[in-house]
This record gives C-alpha cells, sequence and structure tokens, in this order.
C-alpha cells in the first residue's frame, strides 16, 4: 500500500502521518518526488481499510494497492525513477533516471598490473566512466581460471588511483563481502547468484551500490523478486543488468540477449537498468550493433569486456573488444546516444584520487 500526499504537505505533516502509520505495526518508507510526498507501507496490509488511512488527514491525495509481489522494486511504490549516484575522482558518476548513459567497460578477470592498467587508461580515454574487472570469478568447471582473489583486488585499487575510475567487481561469497566492498565502488551480484539469498540480503546491508545481473533463466519478476532482498535488506541503490538469458538456440551466440527486457523494466521498477552485450552474445563481432540497439531501446549504460589481447585472454576472450575495436564502438554509439537524448557520459581528466 501507498499513501501520496497532495502538493505542498508540510514536512511535519509528514512526520506525524509515519509515526501513525507505524503504530499500526507498518514499516514505512518514505519517498520524496518532484511534486509530491509518497509514503510506502509494508507488512500485512490486507485488513486494512483505504478509507481508514485516507481520514488520517486531509493532506493525504489518495491510497493505492501495490498489486506486484515485488513492492519496493515497483514503479507504484516509486514513481519516480531512482539515480544511482557513485563517486569517482572525476565527480559523481549518476546511473539512472534521463540523464547520460554510462558505459562500464574492462576485461573478464584481472590478469595482471600492466593489463589492467593499460586497459583502464585506454577505456577512460574512450569514455567510459567504470572499470569492470574480476577478482574472483565463477566458473562452469572447476579447472578454468578462478582469478587472482584479493592479489586482483589490490590491482584494481591501483587502477583506479592511476585513473580516477570507478570499480565494479563480483562478489561471490558473503566471507568476500568486506574485502570486495572496501574496493569496489559498485559491488556486483553475478548470474550464478541471483538467487543466493543469504548473498543478496549481505549485499543489502552494506552501503555501496549493487549491480545485479540477471540468471540465465529467471524470469523478469524472479530478476526483480531478488532486488526486492537487496532493498527489503535497506540497500537502495541497486542497478539491473541484463546480460542475456539460456535458450534453445547457442550455435550462433552464446546466450540470447533479451532487449525487450529494457522497455519492460522501465514500464514496471523505477530501478536503472544497462545492458551487457559481451555476455548477451559472446561474440565480439555482435558487441557493437547489440549496444547500439541497447541504447536505442532505453537502456541507462552498458557493460563491455574489453583486453588488450583477447586471444591471450585468461577468460572469456571471444567475448572481448580490443581497446582499438572499444574506440570505434564507443565513437559509433554517441549519434545514436544524441538522437535518443542521452548523451554518453565522459570521463573528466582527475588528479588521482588520495
Amino acid at each position: 500500500m501507498i499513501v501520496v500526499l497532495k502538493p505542498g504537505a508540510p514536512q511535519g505533516v509528514v512526520d506525524a502521518l509515519v509515526d501513525q502509520l507505524r503504530g499500526w505495526n507498518l514499516e514505512t518508507q518514505t519517498i520524496v518526488g518532484r511534486e509530491n510526498v509518497v509514503i510506502g507501507l509494508i507488512g500485512d496490509t490486507s485488513s486494512l481499510c483505504d478509507d481508514r488511512v485516507q481520514e488520517l488527514s486531509p493532506f493525504i491525495d489518495r491510497v493505492l494497492r501495490v498489486k506486484k509481489r515485488f513492492k519496493r522494486a515497483s514503479r507504484e511504490f516509486h514513481p519516480e525513477r531512482t539515480v544511482v549516484s557513485v563517486p569517482t575522482a572525476g565527480g559523481t558518476v549518476e546511473i539512472g533516471g534521463e540523464g547520460p548513459l554510462v558505459c562500464m567497460a574492462g576485461p573478464c578477470s584481472v590478469e595482471s598490473e600492466a593489463m589492467i592498467l593499460e586497459t583502464a587508461h585506454r577505456v577512460k580515454a574512450a569514455g567510459a566512466r567504470i572499470l569492470r574487472g574480476g577478482a574472483y570469478k565463477p566458473r562452469t568447471s572447476p579447472y578454468d581460471f578462478q582469478g587472482h582473489g584479493e592479489s586482483a583486488l589490490e590491482l584494481l585499487a591501483a587502477a583506479r588511483t592511476a585513473t580516477g575510475l570507478a570499480i565494479v567487481t563480483e562478489v561471490m561469497d558473503t566471507s568476500d563481502l568486506e574485502a570486495i566492498a572496501e574496493v569496489a565502488d559498485i559491488v556486483q551480484v553475478g548470474a550464478r547468484n541471483m538467487q543466493n539469498y543469504s548473498l543478496l540480503k549481505k549485499v543489502g546491508q552494506q552501503p555501496k551500490p549493487v549491480l545485479l545481473k540477471r540468471a540465465f533463466s529467471a524470469t523478469i519478476d524472479e530478476w526483480l523478486l531478488a532486488a526486492e532482498y537487496i532493498l527489503a535488506a535497506g540497500n537502495p541503490n541497486v542497478i539491473l543488468c541484463e546480460r542475456g538469458i539460456r535458450t534453445f538456440d547457442r550455435q550462433y551466440t552464446r546466450n540470447t540477449l533479451d532487449l525487450a527486457a529494457v522497455p519492460v523494466l522501465r514500464s514496471i521498477t523505477h530501478l536503472p537498468v544497462i545492458v551487457d552485450p559481451s555476455h548477451g552474445t559472446g561474440l565480439s563481432q555482435f558487441v557493437e550493433s547489440c549496444s547500439k540497439a541497447a541504447v536505442a531501446i532505453g537502456a541507462d549504460g552498458l557493460m563491455i569486456e574489453v583486453h588488450p589481447d583477447p586471444a591471450r585472454a585468461l577468460s572469456d576472450g571471444p567475448q572481448c573488444l580490443t581497446p582499438d575495436e572499444f574506440d570505434a564502438a564507443m565513437a559509433n554509439l554517441a549519434p545514436i546516444a544524441l538522437a535518443v537524448g542521452r548523451p554518453l557520459q565522459t570521463a573528466a581528466p582527475a588528479a588521482a584520487r588520495p
């Protein structure tokens, strides 16, 4: 249930209403919009009469029922689109809303200091604002490269110091969360962990923004209910990432990139939505075209894999762009982003973070 107040409702009225509603053993969340204040009610409201709530104050405009199973993630609960702010040495990066698009780029996994520094400098020069790179890698085979762990986190921190880019990296286990959150500006929950509910609760209890990838076979409702776990744990800064789903045809692409999910999500959730065309296709020759489609269809940003030498990459080489290919892709994306009224954010020159 949500309570929409009339424009100009005094703060004292809002506070008094929150106190009254909490007195009914309901949890509340106050959302301040451009015109209205909305109070969301979480708990058992099945026996609560709408008229009873309406009569609490003349400043109440209307009382609405949230019909979706995902409450906090729904646009009914939070009508205005969420903007996730990520501080960097070059200024704050904003993801979501109606502002400029954001590109996250970098290798699948951090392999060496020279590799991650070269990649970081190149993707920044091309316009990326956030460096992606895996320190801990979930792999299908136990014999595949699993990442360098804590030493890779140190290399990511060094790349941030050298470039001023924000860092997004994946957490696989609750035991690693504290160390990852010390380095990461955005904590990523990968596709294989989308329904790891103990992990979702833990990342929801820490303050860094969370990037939640869609699981291979997850429906949109399941994906948003996973986001609900993070939101319910107290972290409002969730970014959704469409990275392709597993379908019957795997002959030509690694996954099927569900671009239709982007406008669907924009209609039912306030959370930002980005697209990962690298995992979505699995082949570098399709990354640019799918990136263009993602921008045109309304994505808030992109996550693209870039490696200085994809043929020698320790993981996911076939889907990585070279730095030169990434330069070209960003240049070709720019007019499409302008055409939809959301130009690409570019990294301003900045000194290293202290």
